[in-house]
């Protein structure tokens, strides 16, 4: 265990010294990556000008969905930054059969994937969505309690971890692809549902939306969980409040479990480019 956690802050400090060596791109990249939050900001709170809430009767007025902007920045913002440029390099790697060095390293193949490089730029969206969302609670008058603050925890990291593992599992599809440069597009067509509350699909086509993405490939439930939490702390609307956080732990270790067969399975199909 000490020696993937060596490893683990070897391969970030080393990411840190490589972005500070590039001061300018560091700080051009996070102001565009702020930026594009702020102006999706912007977008909202001129919707709340108008609207009441997202969703009629849904509950998510500005400052609950605020707080539901926020845990999804601190989810998102923590893949991109470990998991993301990984996913992006191993697809290049397995083409130009760079795995190969990887593959002979005496250490899990996938971890060392998986966290080789940082993107520090990345945690600038992190830092604003504390921020939001202590701001939003501030509007809201709640005060999480001490059993509250480790519940949410708890599920932003299972929000994480059903991230990577989709991830993960589409990088290692490039091992039977030959070449994979679309990851980030699926990436984005798939958690393009996440980022708004399951309580707006509604009708025939909403529930089937809603009933594949929180069941079959679970992103709804990566942000919604944990946000829901807080919005509602402890006072259940519905049996869906109960049995959500319940589900999002199966979901969890059925998707790590899931991602790391696929690799595994990736793996003994990969045939080295360079031979």
């Amino acid at each position: 265990m000490w020696q993937y956690a060596r490893v683990l802050f070897t391969c970030a400090r080393n990411s840190l010294v490589r972005d500070m060596s590039f001061r300018t791109n560091f700080v051009l990249e996070t102001i565009s990556s702020l930026s594009w939050v702020f102006m999706n900001l912007g977008f909202y709170v001129l919707i709340f000008r108008y609207a009441p809430e997202i969703g009629k009767g849904t509950g998510w007025g500005q400052y609950q969905f605020f707080l539901f902007i926020a845990t999804g920045l601190l989810i998102n913002s923590t893949v991109q930054a470990v998991f993301m440029i990984n996913a992006e390099e191993f697809t290049e790697a397995v083409r130009t059969g760079a795995l190969d060095f990887v593959l002979v390293r005496p250490i899990d193949t996938q971890f060392l994937v998986s966290v080789r490089r940082f993107d520090w730029s990345a945690l600038g969206n992190l830092l604003l969505g504390i921020a939001l969302g202590v701001y939003a609670l501030g509007k809201l008058g709640h005060v999480p309690t001490f059993v509250q603050t480790l519940l949410y925890l708890l599920y932003v990291a299972c929000g994480i971890a059903i991230y990577y593992s989709l991830m993960i599992a589409l990088a290692a599809a490039t091992v039977w692809m030959g070449r994979n440069l679309t990851v980030l597009d699926f990436w984005f067509y798939i958690t393009i549902f996440a980022r708004y509350p399951m309580e707006i699909y509604t009708g025939p086509v909403g529930g089937i939306l809603r009933w594949a993405f929180t069941f079959i490939i679970p992103v709804l439930i990566v942000v919604n969980v944990p946000a829901r939490l807080l919005v509602r702390p402890l006072l259940p609307q519905s049996g869906g409040d109960l049995l959500l956080p319940l589900f999002a732990l199966l979901a969890t270790a059925a998707c790590l479990g899931g991602s790391r067969w696929l690799f595994q399975r990736a793996l003994e199909s990969y045939r080295s480019a360079s031979s």
